[in-house]
């Protein structure tokens, strides 16, 4: 088992790396207009970067990289209640790392302005890459959520799907993308919107309660569900299973 610290140290690595190559395909493309950014670009950035971080760090620390699946896993009853806010915290101060970093690197291209380049940060109304509204945006990132948690759940259930788990959550959140981009630059995880929006401020902290409220509702819903469903199914067999050895 490896130790909380290890784990923690490795889901804010993992969520540093996220938002690092994930904005930065938004925010280093300086020939490219904020709302002028090539979507499929932007989604295989964000889907690629979580499938190395999986299969670099998923046997060490679950990789979740993100609040609403740390709470979808708990609510499943498949993570630990008393490690849910550590996980959280560590996610949220990767994230920051991440765009902090990005900032920097971003700083050195002349001409660069970090409110006016919108920084990847997610938003709504005026600041909907397509001019979406609240909601529109609020559908999206709790649909999306929910659905991204419910296929994190059920491929890594099963042993034989753990092999090629990082894949399939990497190409989710590349479809997620691809959809959710031209709506709210496509969250679907708190700590990827906090690392921005700090540094962008104003108008991108003001809506960003709906970057935390939308996902994690998703992921409550989708643990939830999982337990309901897979956990009376699991039930129903053990309990089957236990006659048969009975009977025979």
């Amino acid at each position: 088992m490896v130790s909380l610290g290890r784990r923690l140290l490795i889901e804010g690595v993992g969520t540093c790396w996220i938002v690092f190559i994930g904005c930065g395909s938004i925010v280093l493309n300086g020939g490219a207009m904020q709302q002028g950014h090539n979507i499929l670009e932007v989604s295989l950035a964000f889907g690629l970067a979580l499938t190395t971080a999986s299969y670099a760090f998923g046997r060490y620390s679950g990789a979740h990289f993100n609040p609403a699946v740390t709470v979808g896993f708990a609510v499943a009853q498949r993570f630990p209640v008393r490690d849910l806010v550590p996980y959280i915290a560590v996610q949220i101060l990767g994230a920051i790392a991440g765009a902090a970093l990005l900032a920097y690197v971003a700083s050195g291209r002349p001409g660069f302005e970090l409110a006016a380049s919108e920084f990847g940060a997610n938003g709504y109304g005026d600041h909907s890459p397509s001019d979406y509204q609240f909601h529109s945006a609020l559908v999206i990132e709790l649909l999306l959520s929910f659905a991204f948690v419910t296929i994190s759940l059920m491929v890594t259930r099963r042993k034989d799907l753990r092999p090629v788990a990082p894949f399939v959550m990497g190409a989710s959140m590349m479809l997620i993308y691809f959809v959710a981009m031209p709506i709210t630059n496509a969250s679907i995880n708190p700590a990827r919107s906090t690392g921005p929006a700090l540094f962008v401020g104003d108008w991108a902290l003001d809506q960003l309660w709906l970057f935390w409220i939308a996902p994690m509702v998703g992921g409550v819903l989708a643990g939830v569900l999982y337990q309901r469903l897979l956990g009376s199914y699991a039930e129903h067999a053990n309990s089957f299973l236990s006659e048969r050895r009975e009977v025979v």
